[in-house]
């Protein structure tokens, strides 16, 4: 069952929209369930991490039974860390396919971990595609794993998952991937991909708060990980052992992130789960592209690209719009939008997830409609340079 308009409440006290791949704009419930405290060894908290630990593992479909779930503290970064430290080897290689920032940021972990490592940078514009894969893993036995990021927010682009991970298994080799920004939203398949690991974060497409992210990850590679982990406290092998015999986390939980995860877990289920979660942010990027490239924006991505995470416009040429000036005039009017990171032309991002619906997303686009003619920009169109650019890259 799909949400209902109703179902989407408006921020409260004046809180401005989060037009973010998160944080998020958040139910008034999600925030209420943080108003008690819990012992963090309590048998009540002990059952909450539990239960959270079951409703993701339902996430997957049939092939649950071979992947257990473990939640790991800190932000996004920590867990796509906590998963290159545990379950590649010290004498492990990892491909890192990359096409923006958080690819990049994969290959400085792997840096920083001192672990060997590929890098395929695709820039900005275009997803790394199997063919080109399936070549490299040819001429290089020694890489032992390839990481995928699901959704390159940086860029809003939505890589093949299943096309790579075809191509990785069929050379013996295992599939890592950073779902952070997709996971609970776009399907990810347990027994058409059959990853290794994946990692996702609560304050994403399931919609709770920051505080943790989460490792799915076969029991098996999860078994096999003991003694791989760099790190005392991103050790997800010792983490899963330990919950598995005491119920607790090895060290402090952030227990009142995980009573609101386990309330968006609820809704994220009466929404319809993954397909219901989906449709609603797709619909929420649908009406905003239409909506923008009305105003004569332009999207970085060509649409078969375009996730339903977020969505990266260029700047207008016009030497009237100023970005910040832009940002500002957005937020006054209830909206935060996102700054651009990419490396070759000025952009900024939309995004479709958290509690907004296409109503929502319709005034976003009168906003940005009024903040042009405030700042006395007649066309959103962008440099010429920068469309040349994409129609180069993308031939």
């Amino acid at each position: 069952m799909g949400t209902k308009t109703s179902d989407i409440e408006p921020p409260r006290l004046g809180e401005p929209y989060l037009l973010t791949p998160g944080p998020l704009t958040t139910s008034y419930a999600v925030k209420e369930a943080m108003l008690r405290d819990w012992g963090s060894w309590d048998n009540e908290f002990r059952e909450m991490t539990h239960k959270m630990r079951t409703q993701l593992l339902a996430l997957l479909g049939p092939g649950k039974s071979e992947y257990d779930c473990v939640p790991i503290q800190g932000s996004g970064s920590y867990c796509v860390e906590a998963m290159l430290g545990s379950f590649v080897p010290k004498d492990g290689k990892v491909l890192v396919l990359a096409n923006g920032a958080y690819g990049l940021r994969a290959a400085q972990t792997m840096e920083c971990l001192g672990r060997a490592y590929k890098l395929l940078n695709k820039g900005d514009y275009l997803p790394p595609r199997g063919d080109e894969v399936a070549a490299i893993l040819a001429e290089d036995p020694a890489i032992t794993h390839v990481l995928i990021i699901h959704c390159e927010t940086s860029s809003g682009i939505l890589n093949p998952v299943e096309e790579i991970a075809d191509v990785v298994h069929a050379a013996g080799r295992k599939v890592l991937i950073d779902s952070m920004s997709a996971f609970g939203a776009v399907p990810l398949d347990v027994e058409r991909t059959k990853y290794t690991a994946m990692v996702s974060s609560a304050n994403k497409c399931i919609e709770g708060v920051p505080g943790f992210g989460f490792v799915i990850a076969r029991t098996d590679e999860l078994e096999a990980a003991k003694g791989n982990s760099h790190s005392l406290s991103l050790d997800v092998y010792a983490q899963w052992a330990a919950m598995e015999k005491t119920g607790q986390w090895r060290f402090t939980p952030p227990t009142h992130v995980v009573a609101a995860f386990l309330v968006a877990l609820d809704a994220h289920e009466k929404e319809g789960s993954v397909a219901g979660r989906g449709a609603r942010y797709a619909r929420n990027r649908d009406v905003m592209v239409e909506g923008m490239r009305d105003l004569g924006f332009e999207t970085l991505l060509a649409d078969r690209w375009l996730s339903p995470i977020i969505v990266t416009f260029f700047c207008p040429a016009s030497p009237a719009f100023d970005f910040h000036k832009f940002y500002e005039l957005m937020r006054d009017r209830g909206f935060i939008i996102y700054p651009g990171k990419l490396t070759v032309v000025d952009s900024f991002r939309i995004g479709c997830i958290g509690q907004m619906d296409e109503h929502v997303m319709r005034k976003v686009v009168a906003a940005a409609a009024q903040a042009l003619a405030e700042m006395g920009v007649n066309d959103a169109s962008p440099p010429q340079a920068a469309l040349d650019e994409r129609k180069k890259l993308a031939a």
